[in-house]
């Protein structure tokens, strides 16, 4: 007890379709019901539209030398350097709905020359001074998860654009049972992790919706929440320390509880999205795993109540550890969706019987930690929502929900198939603006829809809970403009995110900024607080090797 201990750990992640999302084993189906109710409402395309064979997906030829690629070798090992023509595929891209529009296609707009797979620390520095001194970009992949650009190979004015993957750097360096802290490397998977968590009674408490690819570095370079963001808190929260490899040296910063040595640089490298270095270690806060979980569903007779609901939780200091409110169009949208045996089929009777809630809206409620804990907390969460209307309708629709939580990116693939356009956006607002927001926001994505002559369906839920807010996550879904689906997305996307900005809350809350939110992110850091950044920027990374085009301009 108290000491730390070298843990070795190493498992390869898991594979991942070129074309799509997850497991390439993973059952593509769409249910002949949910079918049904997506061409009566949107409509669908007359014949499936697959995606083409991984051979026909068009790529330019690397444009690294032979004396290059013997360089990075020299370094990496000759297995820690991939020029073939699936890797370059597998990591052209992130799985935004663009990226996977082009990738379906066999058109993406471009790839990396090469893959790189550093393996140690010293490795990775000696990679970035020779990419400084070679003029080659540098994009770390991740686990290739991002949905805002994060990922795209762009070069800027550099010689080439390499993939940084850090698969093999993937091992957790010490457990210190004590402190409830465990320091990992940056490509460490989460469930990796967890797993290793486990077997001690401990755990992380990260389960963003990406959970099964993302990796740990990834996360704190994104700023990721994670579904149990309102009781375990988001990445930010947990990174106690961290070590950053940049091209003109490195930072190093030690895991504190808590510091006031000048202001919190472990927090300007979080969520710095690979543009100033590569987080290439990180300590984080791990906590007691916990022995008692009750997830179960409610009903609120609008979004409004349940908001005020969430709320008067998150200010009482009594928040589920997970806590999601759909709105009216969500709540529907599951209901037809999931069919008699999903989720309607759970809320069943309960639902029909709550009177006066034919239209209302559905709430998750999940609860993790001591059995006296939970009880205690879910006792007093359950009063405070009962005084804001809530029925509850018993644990079906919570143990429903945890089962598919990682489940909607496959659904994606298959919309797609389909000739169905659907995409998420995020923001987060004070409680004061909150539902004005959720009212801006659907009312500018439903116009930009209909505008692109494809009405669609809008929908939201408040899915991440504090004090002063939340969050609100939209999804929406229409006939996909075949002869311009990019062009689609691109009048919906900026039309929603202009609404965001306007209505005073945030470009992103948890997607980051990347490449797709770059025209916003001024009018939120202001011009100043760009500049600073850049001259960070410019310390660390002075030729601009590192991730160009995204969080900052090139």
């Amino acid at each position: 007890m108290g000491s730390s201990e070298s843990v070795p750990e190493y498992a390869s992640p898991p594979s991942m379709r070129w074309w799509g999302w997850g497991d390439p084993a993973h059952p593509s189906a769409l249910p002949a019901h949910a079918l049904t109710f997506l061409r009566e409402t949107v409509g669908v395309a007359e014949q499936p539209r697959p995606p083409v064979a991984l051979g026909e997906v068009k790529l330019e030829p690397s444009s690294l030398s032979e004396t290059l690629l013997a360089e990075l070798a020299q370094i990496l090992g000759a297995d820690g350097l991939a020029t073939d023509h699936e890797q370059r595929v597998l990591h052209a891209a992130g799985k935004g709905y663009p990226d996977l529009v082009r990738l379906r296609a066999g058109e993406p707009e471009g790839a990396h020359d090469a893959i790189v797979y550093p393996e140690t620390h010293a490795q990775l520095r000696a990679l970035l001074e020779l990419c400084a001194r070679r003029s080659l970009a540098v994009v770390p992949f991740g686990g290739g998860t991002s949905v805002v650009g994060g990922v795209a190979p762009l070069r800027g004015e550099h010689d080439g654009v390499l993939a940084l993957d850090m698969a093999r750097m993937n091992t957790i360096l010490t457990l210190d049972r004590e402190s409830r802290t465990a320091s990992v490397q940056g490509g460490m998977r989460a469930p990796a992790l967890e797993r290793r968590l486990a077997g001690e009674g401990l755990t992380l408490g990260h389960f963003p919706q990406s959970y099964e690819y993302v990796s740990l570095g990834g996360c704190a370079a994104t700023r990721s929440a994670g579904q149990a963001s309102s009781g375990y808190g988001a990445i930010a929260k947990m990174v106690g320390g961290l070590r950053l490899a940049a091209p003109a040296g490195e930072i190093a910063l030690p895991a504190l509880p808590a510091s006031a040595a000048g202001p919190d640089l472990r927090q300007l490298l979080v969520g710095s999205e690979g543009t100033l270095g590569v987080i290439s270690e990180l300590s984080l806060r791990v906590r007691t795993a916990p022995s008692e979980r009750i997830y179960e569903g409610l009903f609120f007779e609008s979004l409004a109540a349940g908001a005020e609901a969430l709320r008067a939780l998150a200010q009482e200091h009594v928040l589920p550890d997970v806590a999601r409110l759909s709105d009216q169009a969500e709540t529907r949208m599951s209901l037809a969706l999931a069919g008699e045996g999903g989720l309607k089929g759970r809320l069943g009777r309960s639902y029909l019987s709550a009177r006066g809630m034919d239209g209302g809206c559905v709430a998750i409620f999940g609860f993790e930690g001591s059995e006296q804990d939970v009880a205690s907390r879910r006792a007093r969460a359950l009063e405070l929502a009962r005084g804001c209307g809530a029925v509850r309708v018993g644990r079906s629709p919570g143990r429903a929900w945890l089962k598919g939580r990682f489940a909607a990116p496959y659904l994606r693939d298959e919309l797609l198939t389909h000739g169905v356009m659907v995409e998420t956006l995020e923001t987060a607002a004070q409680w004061s603006q909150l539902l004005a927001v959720h009212e801006r926001v659907a009312g500018a994505i439903g116009a930009a829809l209909e505008a692109c002559g494809t009405p669609g369906m809008v929908m939201c839920h408040i899915s991440h809970v504090y004090e002063t807010g939340a969050s609100l996550y939209f999804t929406f879904i229409a006939r996909q403009r075949e002869e311009d689906p990019l062009g689609q997305w691109a009048q919906v996307k900026g039309a929603a995110s202009d609404a965001i900005v306007e209505a005073g809350a945030t470009i992103t809350h948890h997607h980051a900024v990347g490449r797709d939110h770059l025209p916003w992110i001024e009018r939120e850091l202001g011009s100043q607080g760009l500049q600073a950044l850049r001259a960070v920027k410019e310390e660390l990374d002075p030729t601009g090797i590192m991730n160009p085009g995204k969080l900052l301009a090139l």
